[in-house]
């Protein structure tokens, strides 16, 4: 297979294994030593690089962990190294780092330029606090991150005149990027248009590939891969009848900036602030964390409590459809067939009325594994409980529901006393053991805690967190 794409400023067409790291081609294949290499899961940012894609009549970047990017993903895109932003002179966000002593030994720079030339490149009007969010996939072991911060508000000052409606040509023209930016849209239109891969019922279906590469990368370079990342059919957001529906491909970031994803949670920016960081966001897929089938999967336990429905699609397309909570049937074992893939996920529209909370506590604040993770969907009338669906992560083998605990709380009246008394129904449900991320009876605290922590976020006009003590 063939894998065309342009690098920096060089049109790249490959025979190179599609599951090959990008990373790896980038240093190995390319000599572009300038992208680290770090922790190979991700988590570190010193092999971040952009990847660039026209749509809607003009480029859109992403940040992007390489080490855990499959080759293949780049097809038919622009991939920009630090390299790819180097010019005669240091550029806005270079010379920023250098007069902030944003870097010491240097290792982590390349990473947090791209990080912030990638900011550079959005639509968003500029600010401190989006420049600082923009590298928090990145991480640094000598400065103390304050000079970094320093230089990410000198970078977001010169921003103030950015054209936001198409920022390369400005960019171009204040020095932030090279020129030839700006012929990379035309010249990727020029590229061979991808494919669906025709390679029958494939070994191993790759999409973001931000669990499975942290797992196998060294594997998966000579497997036989599906990559699905790109296919359009299974990357969107819709309002279909009375529900909404996602597609298996659609990322962390394409659910936080969807229009019809915000219209229905408030708070949905609060929430997936929680999970992971913006460049494993840009990456990882909804079906590929539920798939994963992590005991502490974040979207999972998002879409648990909406009451979701995961479709399976076979190779003869044939479509199963059931609901997430019975897709889970032990450890890592799914109700899914071999040779089926999730096509999407769908979710009733909520009542206006409805309430809904996602709670996470994990070691660090951001870019982190859960200890305990839970959500709730919530329905007061009259002050009485009329809907209740909790979900909870990192307290049993797979993620779940807790049915016993709806049964309980629906059609009573919200108070302290009745959480207090559901807090032994719940306690029933899970089974939590100990292990790195906490003992038993830590886990079991914190659900009782997060548990506590939606109603005082939902309803503080009836929960007020001294009562609960």
């Amino acid at each position: 297979m063939i894998t065309e794409f342009i690098l920096n400023n060089k049109t790249i067409r490959t025979g190179v294994s599609p599951g090959m790291p990008l990373l790896d081609f980038i240093r190995y294949e390319q000599f572009l030593s300038g992208t680290k290499i770090g922790c190979r899961e991700g988590d570190c940012g010193a092999c971040t690089i952009l990847l660039g894609e026209a749509r809607d009549g003009r480029m859109h970047y992403k940040s992007m962990t390489s080490c855990i990017t499959p080759l293949g993903n780049a097809r038919n895109k622009h991939v920009v190294t630090v390299e790819g932003v180097n010019m005669d002179d240091l550029s806005p966000v270079q010379q920023a780092m250098v007069d902030q002593g944003g870097t010491q030994c240097g290792f982590c720079t390349p990473g947090f330029v791209v990080s912030l030339t990638g900011y550079c490149l959005t639509a968003e009007k500029p600010s401190t606090e989006g420049a600082i969010r923009a590298i928090d996939g990145n991480i640094c072991r000598c400065t103390g991150y304050k000079s970094i911060e320093r230089a990410a508000s000198a970078i977001t000052d010169m921003l103030s005149g950015k054209d936001l409606s198409n920022p390369i040509p400005w960019l171009i023209d204040s020095g932030f990027l090279p020129a030839y930016f700006g012929e990379v849209e035309q010249r990727l239109m020029q590229l061979d248009k991808p494919k669906p891969s025709t390679n029958g019922s494939p070994q191993v279906v790759v999409s973001g590939g931000t669990d499975l590469y942290v797992q196998r990368h060294d594997e998966l370079l000579d497997e036989d891969i599906a990559l699905i990342f790109d296919r359009q059919e299974l990357n969107n957001i819709k309002i279909s009848g009375d529900e909404i529906v996602i597609g298996a491909s659609a990322t962390a970031t394409d659910v936080l900036e969807s229009e019809i994803m915000q219209g229905i949670f408030p708070d949905l920016w609060k929430h997936m602030k929680l999970v992971s960081s913006t460049p494993i966001r840009n990456m990882g897929t909804v079906a590929g964390n539920i798939v994963n089938a992590s005991p502490i999967g974040d979207l999972t336990a998002y879409f648990l409590a909406l009451g979701s429905s995961i479709g399976l699609k076979d190779d003869a397309g044939k479509l199963r459809t059931l609901p997430l909570k019975d897709f889970f049937l032990d450890y890592k074992v799914l109700n899914k067939k071999a040779h089926e893939i999730v096509h999407f996920i769908s979710f009733p529209i909520p009542d206006k009325q409805m309430k809904f909370s996602f709670e996470k506590v994990c070691k660090r604040t951001y870019l982190d594994i859960a200890s305990v993770n839970t959500a709730l969907q919530v329905q007061l009338e009259a002050g009485i409980i009329t809907h209740f669906c909790m979900s909870a992560g990192g307290v049993g083998p797979t993620p779940r529901v807790l049915p016993e605990t709806a049964a309980f709380m629906t059609g009573k009246s919200l108070s302290v006393e009745l959480l207090r008394e559901a807090v032994e129904i719940i306690q029933s449900e899970i089974s939590p053991i100990s292990d790195v991320r906490g003992t038993e009876t830590y886990k079991r605290t914190l659900l009782r805690q997060l548990f506590w922590a939606h109603f005082i976020e939902l309803y503080p006009e009836i929960i007020k967190p001294a009562e609960l003590v």
